[in-house]
This record gives C-alpha cells, sequence and structure tokens, in this order.
C-alpha cells in the first residue's frame, strides 16, 4: 500500500515537472522569439555572403544595428531552428525588431527588388532615363557618371564614357539602393562578365582593342534588324576597313544628330564630327550604343565574304553587294520599294 502511495505521488511530481518544464521551455522561446532588438521603422539592406555562420550573420546584423544582443538573436535562431537556414543574399529588412521577425524576413528571402530592363541599341541617355523612371535616380547625375573620366577609370575602362559598357540585360536592383554608382557599377560588371578572355584573344587576332570591338558592335547593332544578317553587316565593315574605305555607317550619323532617329539627309552627311564616317576614315571614337551579345560575337567572328556595301531592301533585311555598280543598282531598287509605298 505504501509503495502504491509512494508510486502515485512520483507520477504526480513527475507530471508537474514535466509541466514545469513546459512552462519554462515556452516562457524561454517567447522571450527569445520576441527579444526586443533595435525599434528601426526605415528599411535596412544587409548583405549576407555565401558561407556565413550564424555568429558572421548576427555580426553583420549587429554592424547594421539590426540588433543589439547578439547572444539573444543567435539563441532565438536556434531554438527557431534556423542556424543553418539563413540564406545568402541581399535583402530590405523592415520593422524587423525582434529576433521572429528578423529571422522571418531573412529565411523567407524578402528581397525587395526593382527589374530594370536596359535594351539592346540604347545610348547613355536612354539607359539614365530608364534608371530615372524605375529606380527614381536623377538622370542628370546618371548621365554625368557616365561620362565622369575618374569613374571611368575607377571601373577599369580606358574611355571617354561608357557607352557601350551599360550591358543590356535585365536587372534586379534592391528597392532602397539609391547610389548612382553602385548601380551602374552593377551593370558593367555584367559587362566585364559577358567579354570574356576568349573574346579579348579574339579582338587582338583580329587587330583590335577591346574598345574598337565594342565601337564595331554598336554599329552592327545599329543596322541590324535580325540576327541571321549581323556577321555579314560585321563582314562588310571589317573589309572596308581593311581597305581603308570609309565606313558610311548611317547608325553614326544618327548618333550626333539631336532630333533622331530619322531618315538622314544629304546635309546630316555632311556634318563636321569624328563620329560622322562618311567624312572621317576609321572607326569613330567611341560606340554609338550599347550593343547585344550577339552584336559583339558578330564584331569578333565577322562573316567569310568578300561584301563591300549594303542597302536596305525594305522589310529588315539587307542587300549586299561587292561593286559601286551593283551597290547603285540594289539602291535603285529599294528607292523603287519606297515609291510604292508611299503611293499606298
Amino acid at each position: 500500500m505504501v509503495k502504491k502511495s509512494l508510486r502515485n505521488n512520483l507520477s504526480k511530481y513527475a507530471v508537474y515537472l514535466l509541466f514545469g518544464l513546459l512552462i519554462c521551455f515556452i516562457a524561454t522561446a517567447t522571450v527569445l522569439f520576441l527579444w526586443p532588438q533595435n525599434n528601426l521603422d526605415s528599411k535596412i539592406k544587409v548583405t549576407i555572403p555565401h558561407g556565413s555562420s550564424l555568429t558572421h550573420i548576427s555580426e553583420i546584423l549587429l554592424e547594421k544595428g539590426l540588433v543589439t544582443n547578439q547572444q539573444m538573436f543567435i539563441l532565438g535562431t536556434r531554438l527557431m531552428g534556423y542556424s543553418n537556414n539563413i540564406p545568402a543574399g541581399i535583402f530590405a529588412l523592415q520593422d524587423a525588431n525582434t529576433n521572429r521577425q528578423i529571422v522571418k524576413q531573412l529565411v523567407e528571402n524578402n528581397q525587395s527588388m526593382i527589374k530594370v530592363t536596359i535594351l539592346e541599341g540604347w545610348t547613355i541617355n536612354d539607359v539614365a532615363q530608364i534608371l530615372s523612371d524605375e529606380l527614381g535616380l536623377s538622370k542628370e547625375i546618371i548621365s554625368n557618371l557616365c561620362y565622369d573620366q575618374q569613374f571611368i577609370s575607377e571601373l577599369g575602362f580606358n574611355a571617354n564614357s561608357l557607352e557601350g559598357y551599360l550591358f543590356p540585360d535585365t536587372y534586379l536592383f534592391l528597392e532602397i539602393e539609391k547610389d548612382p554608382k553602385v548601380i551602374i557599377g552593377q551593370i558593367v560588371a555584367e559587362f566585364n562578365e559577358i567579354f570574356d578572355d576568349d573574346m579579348a584573344v579574339q579582338a587582338e587576332a583580329l587587330g583590335y582593342t577591346k574598345h574598337d570591338i565594342i565601337t564595331i558592335a554598336s554599329i552592327i547593332e545599329g543596322e541590324a534588324i535580325f540576327d541571321s544578317e549581323r556577321e555579314i553587316i560585321s563582314a562588310v565593315y571589317h573589309n572596308r576597313l581593311k581597305r581603308s574605305m570609309l565606313l558610311q555607317a548611317d547608325p553614326t550619323v544618327q548618333y550626333i544628330i539631336s532630333d533622331g532617329p530619322r531618315r538622314l539627309s544629304l546635309d546630316d552627311l555632311k556634318i563636321d564630327s569624328p563620329y560622322n564616317t562618311y567624312i572621317y576614315q576609321g572607326l569613330p571614337p567611341g560606340p554609338i550604343c550599347n550593343p547585344s551579345r550577339s552584336s559583339i560575337m558578330a564584331a569578333l567572328y565577322p562573316d567569310d565574304n568578300d561584301y563591300l556595301f549594303f542597302v536596305a531592301r525594305g522589310d529588315g533585311y539587307h542587300t549586299f553587294t561587292r561593286t559601286i555598280d551593283e551597290h547603285n543598282r540594289a539602291k535603285r531598287e529599294f528607292q523603287k520599294v519606297r515609291r510604292m509605298a508611299r503611293q499606298g
């Protein structure tokens, strides 16, 4: 009887003990989850590098002012089971005032990003405009930076501007990132990723610098509508350069007129500018737009042909010819197409 009573008492104590432990666990978890960190209302940009330990992450958050007690953050994260689940990336944390809120936003990859698309053939002015429209940055500041020699040098380029190096692509920018240098740097980094060592070797094999190739590519971009013609157009320009002929590339003149793009006049072709390839021999001083990878590849690997001329056909394609007589005939054919189009 005594033994039975003792067993009952022990059972009761065990229940009480378990219940007490459960209460302590819940209380501890609640404290750790809801432990107040910094009361920041604004969005804070946080970059978590690949391979970061939980301790390193807590140091980053401490430096950014998001946490005031690293140990409480570490304990809370472990208790939530996320000590090895915080991903690398760039985050914009907002209203993250407790351990739970911070971890939740990090784990759910709450990256507040804005998508911006830069199209092939756009100029610095076009890129500055889209960055102004989508990110709220100053178009003037963006444009000025693209001509700032010190900034261009810091990015590793020997050029008068960043024309040609603002690679056309779709970019994701952190919503709170307002530093124009960081934005431009991200775009230029994409160009550097695309123009690899193999391309540099091929440019040298052709006898051109990287700047020359991007300049040729930009002219191809201005001429070509269809990918199938890029390498052929490239060959025409390479052939003319080898023969020291004027390039006579319309896109270079379009670049210097203020009301383009439009049909060029004879007066336009007489504009005194180093970009006017109708009066100045060789390549213009630099790119006239930001070319696509397809145009860059075409500039590096031109078609094997002996064409020296081409003229539009009226359907987006071109007629390629070898002699001036053939070229003039092709121009007359195009004039017929143009007249028929005007007549309806």
